[in-house]
């Protein structure tokens, strides 16, 4: 039985959702541990990577259960009691062709920051940037809107046979002090959001120009190479 579960984790605690030889210290690796743990010797399967430090709190895996598992409450429970800086928030049944990556039409990222340091207690989870210019943050993130090649707005190693996605909303708003940017698009490259976070934010606090934001998007010349810091970084929901 093919079952589809929604998780949240702490990024903090690992070095990112991906499988690595290098470390057991992901993800992916803490969550088929507690599956063996349980006699359940399946693979599990990301609707995408995120980089180290990066949280969610919508991320959605897929797996198979053996035929004596069909108590998914039980399953979430169990789970959860062996996880630590992961919750299994909610597990559902599933068609057999379901993907959580390739089934995926949308996924939204949320970016929280300040304008002073976070406090020893935030700062694993919300970002600092200096004071900027909120009316041309959003005219920056109005640029991405649409479809694009992101050729210049990635790192190597992604997985995809073609850089261009489709951005659906780019939204910036405050509340109680907080800064918050939204992405939704069909589809991410890796640490595409990132890089565009800190191009938006390099045009807010007046480093870079709207003109070679729209310069280094339509693949003229690359201006930005940074990314935006991975601790206010959120996987929030994914839409199938």
């Amino acid at each position: 039985m093919r079952v589809k579960a929604v998780i949240s984790y702490d990024g903090s605690a690992f070095f990112g959702f991906q499988r690595q030889t290098s470390t057991k210290e992901t993800v992916t690796s803490a969550l088929e541990q507690a599956l063996r743990s349980l006699k359940i010797d399946s693979e599990i399967t990301g609707s995408g990577r995120t980089d180290r430090g990066v949280h969610a709190s919508g991320q959605v895996i897929h797996f198979d259960l053996p035929p004596y598992w069909s108590d998914l409450e039980r399953l979430r429970l169990n789970l959860n009691r062996k996880l630590q800086a992961i919750a299994i928030k909610h597990i559902a049944k599933v068609d057999d062709h379901f993907h959580a990556r390739f089934s995926a039409k949308k996924r939204l990222y949320r970016y929280i920051f300040r304008t002073h340091p976070p406090t020893v207690f935030e700062r694993n989870y919300i970002s600092y940037y200096q004071p900027f210019d909120a009316r041309v943050l959003q005219e920056a993130l109005d640029c991405f809107i649409g479809e694009h090649d992101f050729r210049y707005f990635h790192k190597t190693g992604s997985d995809t046979h073609t850089t261009v996605r489709r951005i659906y909303r780019a939204k910036y708003r405050e509340k109680n002090n907080c800064h918050f940017i939204y992405f939704e698009a069909n589809g991410f490259l890796r640490s595409q959001v990132r890089m565009m976070i800190e191009s938006a934010m390099a045009c807010a606090r007046g480093t870079m120009k709207i003109s070679q934001l729209k310069e280094q998007l339509a693949g003229v010349k690359k201006y930005n190479h940074r990314l935006a810091p991975p601790e206010g970084l959120y996987l929030a929901k994914i839409f199938y």
